[in-house]
Formats: C-alpha cells, sequence, structure tokens
C-alpha cells in the first residue's frame, strides 16, 4: 500500500508547483490521496496544518488574518472550500514583501464552486486537480482491476470485492449527505439518490436533461442543478463537445461520464468482475475508464470530443503542444477502421488518431491512424 500512495510522478508534480507559486491548489474528490500526499510536506499536529474539518480550527478561521499572518514557511489548510472567504486575505497574505509564508490548499471542490478563491488569487495559484490511481500508479498488470473497483485508494486496495464494494456505497453516501450541504448544494438524500441512480445509465452519452426530468418527476433546470453539482464535487465528467467550422450540424451537447468506474459499476448494480464483462454497459464503461486513464496520463492543453448529426464521431479530441490527437475507444480483441474514422481523420484535421483496445500489439490502420494497446496509449501520445 506505501509503494502505491506514493504516487511518485504526482509528488514530483506538486514539489514544482510549490517552487515556482506562492500558493497551490490540490483539488479532487474526497478521499482520493490528497490529505496523504500533503503530509510528506506538513506533519498534523504542526502549528501549520489547519484541518476546516475541525471544528475548533475551523471557528478560528473565522478572524483569518489573525490566525494567518504569524505563521512563517509552508501553511497547509486541508478542506478549503469550507472557508471561501479565506481567499482575499490570503491574496493579501502572499502580496507580503518576500512572502515569508506559502500555502498548501486541499479542497474537494472545483475551481468553479471555488470561483472567488481562484480569481482572488489570480496569478498567485497553481491548480493541481488530482483523481484516483491510474496504469501509472497501479502498474499495466492491474488493469482489470483498476477498471473493476475504481481508483479511490481505499475502494481499489480493499481486502475483497464486497470490502470495496461497501466502501463505495459509504462513500456516495458521504458525499451527498455530507459534502453537499456543507457546500450549500441542498439536495435530499432520496432525490440525489435517484439522481445518481438514474445519471449511471446516462454514462458515455450525449446529455439531454429531458429523459431524467421525466424519470424523476422534476423540470429540467432542476436535472441540470443536480448534475452540475455532481461535477463541481469531481463526481460526473462533462465532456463538452469541439465545435469546427464544418458545413455539418455538429452535436452541441456534452457527454456525461462517471469519473470513478468502481463508482459507475455500484450505481448499475454490478456485482463482480465477472458480471462487469457479462453487463449491457461494459462497452461504455471501457470507454469513460480509458479516457480518464488518457486524460490522467496525458495532461492535454484541452479536451473535447466530436459528433455530427449524421454519425460521425471521435470520442476524444486532445489539443496538446499544438497537436490535435484523436482518440477512438473500443473494446474488442483487433478494431478495425471505420468510415467514421476517416471523416474525423480529414475534417479534425488530425496530427494523429489512435483507436485504443484492451488488446496487446500495436499495429497501423491506414496512413495516420493506428491501433494501440491501453498500456502503451501515453508514449503513442
Amino acid at each position: 500500500m506505501s509503494d502505491l500512495l506514493s504516487r511518485p510522478a504526482l509528488m514530483a508534480e506538486l514539489q514544482a508547483a510549490l517552487a515556482r507559486s506562492p500558493a497551490v491548489a490540490l483539488l479532487g474528490p474526497r478521499q482520493v490521496g490528497k490529505t496523504t500526499l500533503a503530509r510528506r510536506f506538513v506533519q498534523p499536529g504542526s502549528t501549520h496544518y489547519l484541518d476546516l474539518e475541525d471544528p475548533v480550527v475551523l471557528a478560528q478561521m473565522s478572524a483569518p488574518m489573525n490566525l494567518l499572518s504569524p505563521l512563517r514557511g509552508l501553511v497547509l489548510i486541508d478542506e478549503v472550500q469550507r472557508a471561501p472567504e479565506i481567499f482575499p486575505v490570503l491574496r493579501v497574505l502572499l502580496d507580503r514583501e518576500a512572502t515569508p509564508a506559502r500555502f498548501l490548499l486541499l479542497g474537494s471542490a472545483s475551481p468553479q464552486l471555488l470561483r472567488q478563491g481562484s480569481e482572488s488569487l489570480a496569478g498567485r495559484l497553481a491548480i493541481i486537480e488530482l483523481g484516483g490511481f491510474t496504469l501509472q500508479d497501479t502498474g499495466a498488470q492491474a488493469l482489470s482491476r483498476l477498471w473493476w473497483r475504481g481508483g479511490f485508494p481505499r475502494a481499489f486496495l480493499a481486502a475483497s470485492d464486497d470490502a470495496s464494494r461497501r466502501w463505495r456505497r459509504d462513500f456516495v453516501r458521504l458525499v451527498i449527505e455530507r459534502d453537499m450541504p456543507a457546500l450549500g448544494l441542498g439536495i435530499s438524500l432520496p432525490a440525489m439518490q435517484r439522481f445518481w441512480a438514474v445519471m449511471a445509465h446516462f454514462h458515455g452519452q450525449i446529455w439531454s436533461a429531458a429523459e431524467p426530468a421525466r424519470a424523476l418527476g422534476v423540470n429540467e433546470s432542476t436535472v441540470r442543478r443536480y448534475l452540475d453539482h455532481l461535477t463541481q464535487l469531481y463526481m460526473v465528467r462533462q465532456l463538452q463537445p469541439w465545435h469546427a467550422n464544418l458545413a455539418k450540424r455538429q452535436v452541441k451537447a456534452p457527454k456525461i461520464y462517471f469519473r470513478d468506474s468502481g463508482l459507475l459499476h455500484e450505481a448499475l448494480g454490478i456485482a463482480s468482475e465477472d458480471a462487469l464483462r457479462l453487463h449491457g454497459r461494459v462497452g461504455a464503461s471501457w470507454e469513460g475508464f480509458v479516457i480518464e486513464q488518457l486524460l490522467a496520463l496525458a495532461a492535454p492543453d484541452q479536451a473535447y470530443f466530436w459528433a455530427t448529426h449524421a454519425g460521425a464521431e471521435l470520442d476524444l479530441l486532445l489539443l496538446k503542444d499544438g497537436r490535435r490527437i484523436g482518440i477512438e475507444v473500443k473494446r474488442s480483441d483487433a478494431p478495425t477502421l471505420t468510415p467514421s474514422m476517416r471523416v474525423a481523420m480529414q475534417d479534425l484535421q488530425l496530427d494523429a488518431l489512435y483507436v485504443v483496445y484492451p488488446g496487446l500489439r500495436r499495429y497501423p490502420l491506414a496512413p495516420g491512424i493506428e491501433a494501440v494497446p491501453l498500456t502503451a496509449a501515453l508514449p503513442a501520445l
């Protein structure tokens, strides 16, 4: 467990960010390992370790200038979303001569939800988004287990599949019952549980609020608000569409993905790894898993999907270092070239198109188009 939790690549990224920026925000869902990483820099019990889930510390933060201004060196503030009013104070502290203190901020909400903070610290704050374990952390030999259980450390490392499933159920309940109300996102537990279950069946599909609104008996603006809440808490990804300047009708609504495959499988009621392979949503699950792996490992400048109303589509369009890289995700033993791939290659002017699949062999499909195993996809990118 300790070797997995070390996550050397992430540690190096965090160290580099702390070296160049007076404040660094490490953001991601609860229980994903933020605190474990941060404790390598500031030990609990130190006056420089401020956990805002501690009611005493949270009460002291009512006068943040008095609490923070005497501190020197690196200061860690955990669960920073519980006190967004401190961000203007941090701006003042970071602008002091010689910057006597630097800040490492841990949060379980996205920059959009902490917009006041990200705007107050513009130019002073580096943001690192942390997800669950990736293949880079676990190694390629753990691919099946990572896909089935998901990347949350306690789910992935659980002693049994049953223990992993129990942890995932409890985690979702905690987020809905505790984190949403704490952030002012007041939604009843039954309503959000129903929405969570409905959303599992939209995983990998283009979003339309009409059907889930009908299923839940609420209006479309309500389900859009529910979706935004889950997105802001890093539970769901809204992958936005790319609009090329083409004489074709293009899809303009986002695609919806559970960011963690293990949470998706629990929401779908999939009881085992064998049951996953026989489930009707196995292809959508694999697609979302691959997309999350590639986004985490490739760190693109921007990411989109692309689809036209005529049927041409591309699962993932990565813009990275001035290049346009297309990704198609297939769960087949030997993917073949499709007309849609040719259309995407030409219309989007891709530098390369990779068809990522769960096999072992890398082989060309056409000029610029190549089938690549997931375990070899990162070097290709």
